[in-house]
């Protein structure tokens, strides 16, 4: 009981360990050095400092007065009742049963019991450390002396004959607890900067997940969206062959039927002809003029008649008419529309950037997919593609057909994105003329660019990833809000005349095409 009170008064009521070169404040309370002045430090920004003991307060930073029988008497506690660690490093002295080791020396390179410690202590040469394995690991290899020193020039531990007459000597060093202390600081430093980098790539990583997550929920929207519509189509579809089919089977049985009412009336006349053209070949045997003369018949009334009622090509003509011209014109045009779904989603456009275009404060990844606002100038050989700031097109030229891509503008608050012609002024940013039609950003203003003429957007973007359209045919350049729907901005509408190229402008940060 009397020991373990005697523990409690030496030890320190901030640590609550055996004091540790204890010091004494001005109002009689002791703590460890290291303690009091970590409190002290905390208590400086208020330039107000108070013991933690009794709360006295001092006007500057107090003395720290050294409380040397103090610190001896808790070293003699130490010796004598160590806090039993377990280590599984033993006193080399005791060989009749392991006992553990509190202390090694790195003179005589062994390990100490708190018995055999007793006397160690007592000498000065003896150099005493924590318990380790390999205490002679502490002592030089060329002069056999314990290290106390470290070469900040070469980077090793060493001792005072190498400083005095070896290969360091005239070298900067350090002793090894103020070495240790600069390199501990710096892995500190070190441990907060991974430490940030570490939870950095956890959000990302988070981030990602979530991003994995949210696609794989809108495929699903969108499986399931289009699945309905195809479902839809395909009835659509069967419902309109079979009215069409139905159509033609009607169309063909009615100009069947009418044919057959054509031909009984045909096949009629033609048994009247027959009979008439035997009696005129009668008459025309005949001698008697007065025979010929009598006979009440018109033949040519008739004839004229009939010709006049039955125009055959005429009904022909008109009854056997499908139109089959204009539906198989819609039912082309329905396949080439399916046909230009099927490539847009199988085969997306790519498109690479072109170095040989970009301004000398542009930066272009190894992969030609992101563009870079570079502070210093990239030096360049000056050639007549190449712009004068902060623009670059792409490779390829696109003069027909129907194209998209997108684009990732996260990292930058000054950009512009769209289409030109080849043509476009090296002088120019993308927009500024008639050949160029874009969308801007600068600082929190967004606009829609074109012959320098700005249109501010409607309403503020909420996604910072846009999708640019371009039918060239049709003459139009629409831009899209890729946030959650899809939101459509704006779109150009003029006549083409020369191959247009995606153009990216960008004065701070970067902006990355994606598709």
């Amino acid at each position: 009981m009397a020991s373990a009170n005697l523990r409690d008064e030496l030890s320190c009521s901030i640590c609550l360990n055996i004091y540790t070169d204890p010091v004494t404040l001005r109002c009689g309370h002791n703590f460890c050095r290291e303690c009091i002045d970590q409190v002290l430090d905390t208590q400086e920004e208020s330039g107000l400092y108070t013991c933690p003991e009794c709360r006295e307060e001092f006007q500057e930073r107090p003395v720290l007065y050294n409380a040397r029988a103090l610190r001896n008497i808790a070293e003699m506690l130490f010796i004598s009742q160590p806090d039993q660690i377990e280590t599984g490093i033993y006193c080399t002295y005791c060989v009749d049963s392991p006992v553990p080791a509190i202390k090694s020396c790195l003179h005589c390179e062994n390990s100490l019991c708190s018995k055999h410690l007793r006397v160690h202590i007592k000498s000065p040469e003896h150099v005493l450390s924590d318990p380790t394995n390999s205490p002679g690991n502490r002592k030089c290899s060329i002069h056999k002396k314990i290290v106390e020193y470290y070469c900040t020039k070469e980077r090793v531990c060493i001792c005072v004959y190498c400083i005095a007459e070896g290969e360091h000597k005239g070298h900067p060093v350090e002793k090894l607890d103020e070495a240790s202390e600069k390199k501990k600081e710096k892995l500190r430093k070190d441990l907060e900067m991974m430490t940030s980098n570490k939870a950095w790539a956890e959000k990302q990583v988070q981030s990602l997940q979530e991003h994995r997550t949210d696609v794989q929920e809108k495929a699903a929207r969108v499986t399931e969206k289009v699945t309905a519509l195809f479902r839809d189509v395909r009835r659509e579809l069967k419902e309109l062959e079979t009215r069409v089919l139905s159509e033609i089977s009607m169309k063909a049985e009615k100009i069947s039927l009418s044919l057959s009412n054509l031909n009984q009336q045909l096949e009629i006349q033609k048994e009247e002809l027959s009979r008439k053209i035997s009696h005129i070949e009668e008459l025309c045997k005949t001698t008697d003029p007065m025979t010929v003369l009598k006979d009440p018949n018109s033949v040519g009334e008739d004839i004229c008649h009939i010709e006049q009622e039955y125009n055959m090509d005429t009904m022909i003509q008109s009854e056997g008419n499908f139109h089959e011209d204009i539906i198989t014109d819609r039912l082309h045009k329905l396949f080439d529309l399916i046909k230009d779904i099927h490539i847009s989603i199988q085969q997306p456009e790519g498109v690479l950037l072109d170095e040989e275009t970009a301004a000398n404060d542009i930066q272009i990844s190894g992969d030609l997919k992101t563009a870079s606002w570079s502070a210093v100038s990239l030096n360049r050989p000056q050639t007549p593609q190449r712009f004068k700031n902060y623009l670059v097109l792409s490779r390829r030229s696109f003069s027909s057909g129907w194209h998209s891509w997108e684009v990732d503008t996260s990292n930058s608050i000054g950009w512009r994105v769209g289409l030109c012609y080849s043509s476009i002024d090296r002088k120019l940013y993308i927009g500024d003329d008639g050949n160029s039609w874009s969308i801007r950003r600068r600082y929190h203003d967004y606009n829609y660019v074109h012959e320098t003429k700005l249109m501010p957007f409607l309403h503020k973007p909420t996604s910072h990833k846009f999708r640019i359209c371009l039918d060239y045919e049709a003459g139009r350049i629409s831009f899209y809000e890729l946030s959650d729907p899809i939101r459509h901005l704006h779109t150009f509408t003029t006549t083409f005349t020369e191959p247009l190229h995606l153009g990216i402008s960008i004065s701070d940060g970067s902006m990355a095409i994606t598709s």
